[in-house]
């Protein structure tokens, strides 16, 4: 079900740094938080909905470090976005459920509560997310519940001991069957944005592991394993090989943006799906895997189980 959810508004608050120092009220606002024009910024002050330590504020209002800024932006309406789920695993420490393409882990833009986290917490209040998912990204998301749990699984994640399998179909046939992909990954210039991930020489280490599970004619089904979470890193990785995620609207061959293209990372267009995590139950360390069956357009023919 994809619904338009209006939600009951939000009150953003900041704890001033440095970097207010020196600025008016209505500068720091316009220079921070470019997603609103200097105008807007000041029609939202003088109608008080921004204030400083509490108190109504005006957009020559000089700042210092230190101070509370609360900005109580009204009830909007969200865009839409399937918000329902379905639940793969539930104990008493964790929750893992299956993300629908389309919908936001976390809270962010024009998002509160069309969000993957506000509806499984409508459920299970006391969990908290250990990763997320891009909004087109389909598949498993894994919550803790306890401060145990969730440190336990967030110390498996930087170790890197949590394996990760995800579910993608990408243009071409590649002709090795299993091959691995190393292409660093860094920020490139983007039009629109002041830079995107991408390929990159002088970008960080990443390693994917790319194993072809069905070729398509033009286009194949593959499983990716990752051990390293750079951001974009699947979609980055197949176009670098060669083979870009089919219907990716930003990265092409080589694993870096169209030329002059406008495309966003958030864009729509793609087949991605986490399918697995297998990690140790953080409270008898007992091996547990956790698979989302993947949407259709990524189903095997022969439906055989994925082999390592």
């Amino acid at each position: 079900m994809v619904a338009m959810l209006r939600n009951l508004g939000f009150d953003y608050r900041e704890r001033l740094g440095p970097a207010c120092e020196a600025h008016t009220l209505l500068g720091y606002l316009s220079r921070r938080y470019t997603h609103s024009s200097a105008a807007e910024w000041e029609g939202r002050i003088g109608t008080g909905l921004v204030l400083l330590d509490g108190l109504p504020a005006r957009p020559d209002s000089a700042l210092r470090r230190g101070q509370t800024l609360i900005w109580n932006r009204p009830p909007w309406e969200e865009p839409d976005a399937p918000l329902e789920f379905a639940v793969l695993h539930e104990d008493r420490d964790l929750l893992a459920v299956a993300k629908p393409a389309g919908l936001p882990t976390l809270p962010a833009a024009d998002f509160l509560q069309a969000t993957l986290l506000h509806q499984v917490r409508l459920r299970a209040p006391d969990v908290a997310p250990l990763h997320r998912l891009g909004r087109w990204t389909s598949g498993v998301v894994l919550f803790a519940r306890g401060a145990a749990a969730r440190a336990e699984l967030t110390r498996q994640w930087t170790a890197r001991e949590v394996e990760k399998r995800y579910r993608a179909r990408v243009a071409g046939a590649p002709q090795d069957d299993d091959f691995t992909v190393t292409t660093p990954i860094g920020t490139v210039p983007h039009l629109l944005l002041s830079s995107v991930h991408a390929a990159s020489r002088v970008g960080k280490p990443a390693w994917s592991r790319v194993i072809v599970r069905e070729r398509r004619g033009d286009n194949s089904v593959v499983d990716v394993f990752i051990a390293t979470g750079r951001p974009h890193q699947i979609r980055i990785h197949l176009a670098a090989a060669g083979f870009p995620l089919l219907g990716d609207p930003l990265y092409v061959a080589g694993g870096i943006p169209a030329p002059d293209t406008r495309a966003l990372p958030g864009d729509p267009g793609y087949l991605l799906h986490a399918a697995e995590l297998s990690f140790r139950h953080p409270r008898d360390g007992r091996r547990l895997a956790v698979a989302c069956p993947p949407p259709a357009e990524l189903r095997l023919a022969s439906d055989a189980s994925p082999r390592r």
